[in-house]
């Protein structure tokens, strides 16, 4: 069994738009310097627990991971705001799942990629069976989303992210939010209901 991963709130954070120009280059100086090794070590757990939560396996992740710090080399040095790191890493995981997620659906569809499995492992320790159980057909009904429906729900109701960082996250309105949370709460409603 896998330990309950935690992820904590994805805060987004904001810089002010009429920031000065020379004060933007000097952190987005401070941030591009910043040592790749210490930065994996410090967040490489966190973005591999919103991988987690989100892919919903185990193998997946380890490459989800190094794929968010090889954007983070290419990246980083026009971050303006060195306190934004664990944010902007957090965006770029969910960008980077979703684009995972989309790859999966499409073997899939062209059956290059057999079923999912796993999703048990993702309970906690001391679930039930029948907990387990629920826990694969809720990740399973979750397949047939769109990837960005997908993550939009995980966010909200596995990873307990308020509406407003979500519509950071995801790169999408609060109304687009909204409904992609109430097409995905409808279907397992309705797919959870049946049983």
């Amino acid at each position: 069994m896998t330990k309950p991963l935690t992820a904590g709130p994805l805060r987004v954070v904001r810089t002010a738009p009429d920031e000065p120009e020379a004060r933007m280059q000097g952190r987005a100086a401070a941030v591009g310097h910043a040592n790749l090794d210490d930065l994996y070590r410090r967040y490489a757990p966190y973005v591999a627990v919103i991988a987690t939560r989100i892919l919903g396996r185990d193998s997946e992740v380890d490459d989800l991971v190094q794929d968010v710090f090889v954007d983070a080399l290419r990246g980083i040095s026009g971050l303006r705001d060195p306190q934004a790191v664990k944010a902007w890493l957090a965006r770029v995981t969910v960008r980077l799942a979703v684009r995972r997620l989309r790859k999966r659906r499409v073997l899939r569809a062209l059956h290059l990629e057999g079923e999912a499995a796993g999703y048990e492992e993702l309970a906690a320790p001391g679930a039930t069976t029948d907990q387990k159980v629920l826990l694969a057909k809720i990740y399973r009904l979750l397949d047939e989303l769109p990837a960005t429906t997908r993550v939009i729900w995980l966010l909200r109701h596995v990873l307990g992210e308020p509406l407003h960082s979500i519509v950071e996250l995801s790169a999408c309105s609060q109304s687009t939010v909204q409904r992609r949370l109430r097409d995905a709460e409808g279907l397992l409603a309705k797919e959870l209901h049946d049983e």
